[in-house]
């Protein structure tokens, strides 16, 4: 059974142990050497591993999805971890236990699923609540919710990363809305469930996460473009001013046109997603990358979706308090000692 896991590796660990292929591919050195790269992952990560002499042989053992037995050497690269791969075969299915393999979240998903409902029906605009309703409630889209990663990488990247980050991403927009009462909550709120829907088919996620041939070629935002203007469609007399507000919500919520957003937001409303849905992300990878046991001291291993490591801060605080609680505690004991002597 699996023993070694992503984040517990360490720099120049030599490890035998099980992964899931994410990745694989053949690539060449500028040199016009070529080597088999592939991606191997478990339930805590992910890792970058190389095979440089005689993988032909090996490369034919085992495909993408497949778990595989490695032995390999833990090398830093860039600030990374990578394994330089000696060995690798396809495992049996009875040699690894799945829990070892699938990240999830730690929430009941039928329970986040049952909160988000509670949400859509808080929603007092009808025309939004009825766009909702059939958009959570749709039979195809429910089992997709309940699985989908919110990400491949980047964060809540793990099954049902997807509806913890909209639940998230909720709240935060009804603390928003609470503190800025122009503004419009419903359409906020209707903004933060359906802002990432598009990613239900953008991402595969049956055992590796990666991406559809649809999601390659158009993207999540184009998908869930087309899926809720066809909900809207579909609802009659549903007013063509909401409508263009809510596609436009989809389109800019990435805030920025070199994140993928053919336009820039602009309404109040649109504004608010943007930055609330990055400040979910960016917290959601901060996270990730504390809960990994990679990095050294007070410091996390560097953070690609940050682009910086992250200082455990708990951790450096407990450090420097040390002392203090130790001289506070000499301190009580010297006073303890004179107020004795001195009441004698």
């Amino acid at each position: 059974m699996k023993q070694s896991f992503v984040s517990s590796l360490q720099d120049s660990q030599t490890v035998t142990t099980y992964f899931l292929v994410c990745e694989k591919e053949v690539r060449a050195t500028r040199e016009g050497k070529t080597y088999l790269r592939v991606e191997l992952g478990d339930a805590t990560g992910r890792i970058e591993a190389r095979v440089w002499d005689g993988f032909d042989r090996m490369a034919a053992s085992f495909e993408r999805d497949d778990f595989v037995k490695v032995q390999a050497r833990v090398e830093t690269y860039r600030n990374k971890h990578q394994l330089v791969i000696e060995k690798i075969r396809r495992a049996d299915e009875n040699e690894i236990d799945p829990a070892d393999f699938f990240a999830h979240t730690r929430e009941n998903v039928d329970e986040l699923y049952e909160r988000l409902l509670q949400i859509v029906a808080s929603v007092s605009n009808p025309w939004l609540r009825q766009l909702l309703e059939s958009v959570v409630r749709d039979p195809e889209i429910v089992p997709r919710l309940k699985r989908a990663p919110a990400a491949k990488v980047m964060h809540h990247a793990y099954g049902g990363g997807l509806l913890e980050h909209v639940l998230s991403l909720c709240n935060l927009c009804r603390a928003v809305a609470g503190h800025y009462p122009e503004a419009n909550a419903d359409l906020l709120l209707s903004g933060a469930v359906l802002h990432d829907v598009g990613k239900l088919k953008e991402l595969s996620y049956e055992r590796s996460l990666g991406y559809t041939d649809e999601g390659q070629l158009l993207g999540h935002i184009l998908i869930e473009y087309e899926l809720v203007s066809k909900k809207m469609d579909a609802i009659e007399g549903f007013p063509p001013e909401l409508k263009i507000l809510v596609q436009h919500m989809l389109i800019s919520h990435h805030g920025q046109y070199e994140f993928g957003s053919p336009k820039l937001p602009m309404f109040r409303e649109a504004l608010l997603l943007h930055y609330l849905d990055d400040l979910d992300s960016k917290m959601g990878a901060l996270r990730a990358a504390l809960d990994s046991e990679q990095g050294e001291g007070n410091w996390t291993a560097f953070s690609g979706a940050l682009e910086r490591r992250i200082l455990r801060a708990d951790r450096f605080l407990a450090g420097s308090r040390a002392p203090k609680e130790k001289d506070s505690a000499a301190q009580v004991a010297a006073g303890s000692g004179n107020d004795s002597h001195g009441n004698e």
